[in-house]
């Protein structure tokens, strides 16, 4: 394919990490079949995309300002006062894209979550694993709104199987199709290697404030009672990496892809949240994980019930959990990776004609 010059520019959400970590191999096989990626972001995720590709270009998007409640009960309440900014970041996205488009001369979006993002223009792909947006008793309304905005990228990818089982349930299946739907398979930046175990528990922090504090702060004090060697990765991106040694555990802030890779290969187990990206993560390493979910975060709860029905993973509630509870891995089968080759170049062929 003649596509060596074709910019694509590479927009993840800013809501936690996990948009932007799963962008990462896309980015790479970008570059493999010869396209020029940008990138493009705020805040934690453009920090994040900034440290993995120090030689691409990286824009600046405006920040939805996603914001969590304290108590997980107002989670909704406190998206619903917030909608106001988020909807004027959704039309400034569009404003500085229609620039964009001309300035970089881009021949392609791809969309993570970002819904202003998209061109009528060139070719524009929207990747998300929740097509029904689950938010109680208003889950119908969201789920139209966000399947409407789906409606006007020209290919929306979703990053499971179409089959049964698979990873992301009611989330990223629909009963009636009317959008262009291609199931590209788990997506994940890390690899399973032959290591040996040097940690008996890896705790990896992610998600927007002030839930990802609130659980650091109860996951420190239950980790100085675990008996194996701990590392804690508290997910905050700063510019220099901080390491700290504390009685059995290793504190970082942060860590690179690389690192992260070889250190959830070094873990006998992972504590950590229910997100989705998460979830690719350890079943393509295969790995024995404990979650707790965000309070108040629909999709999180319903992703840890579902692997804790379907026998996979244990969960508990963030205000009910006690390291002991970690015993319960022993009676689960965990994530087991979908053997799944995506196909780049035919997926990348929407972008050799506008």
């Amino acid at each position: 394919m003649e596509n060596t010059t074709k910019k694509i520019l590479v927009a993840p959400l800013n809501w936690g990490l996990g948009h932007a970590t799963r962008c990462i191999p896309i980015i790479n096989a970008l570059i493999e079949n010869g396209f020029q990626p940008i990138l493009a972001s705020d805040g934690a995720a453009l920090a994040l995309l900034k440290k993995e590709f120090p030689n691409l270009v990286a824009l600046e998007l405006p920040s939805y300002q996603i914001e969590y409640a304290k108590n997980g009960l107002f989670f909704k309440w406190k998206l619903l006062v917030n909608s106001p900014k988020m909807i004027a970041a959704v039309w400034n996205e569009k404003r500085i894209i229609k620039e964009w488009v001309q300035k970089y001369q881009l021949s392609g979006i791809i969309s993570d979550n970002r819904l202003g993002v998209f061109s009528k223009k060139i070719p524009s792909v929207f990747i998300t694993h929740q097509l029904n947006v689950i938010t109680g008793n208003t889950t119908w309304m969201t789920s139209k709104l966000h399947q409407k905005i789906i409606l006007r990228f020209k290919e929306c990818w979703i990053p499971d199987v179409e089959e049964t089982p698979n990873f992301t349930g009611k989330l990223g299946h629909l009963n009636n199709i009317k959008l262009n739907l291609k199931y590209i398979g788990p997506l994940s930046r890390l690899n399973k290697l032959e290591l040996p175990i040097r940690y008996q528990l890896l705790v990896v922090l992610s998600g927007p404030e002030p839930q990802r504090t609130l659980l650091e702060e109860i996951l420190k004090k239950e980790v100085s009672r675990f008996t194996g060697k701990v590392v804690f990765v508290a997910g905050i991106i700063e510019e220099q990496q901080i390491v700290e040694k504390i009685g059995n555990t290793t504190f970082y802030n942060y860590m690179n892809a690389a690192e992260l890779e070889k250190t959830f290969n070094e873990s006998e187990i992972v504590l950590c949240r229910s997100g989705y990206t998460t979830v690719m993560d350890l079943a393509k390493l295969e790995k024995k994980a404990y979650f707790i979910p965000t309070p108040g975060q629909y999709e999180q709860e319903y992703l840890a019930k579902k692997y804790k029905r379907e026998g996979w993973v244990p969960y508990s509630k963030q205000e009910h959990f006690v390291i002991e509870k970690l015993s319960q891995i022993n009676f689960y089968k965990g994530l087991k990776k979908t053997e799944t080759n995506i196909d780049w170049k035919q997926l990348f062929l929407i972008f050799d004609c506008k």
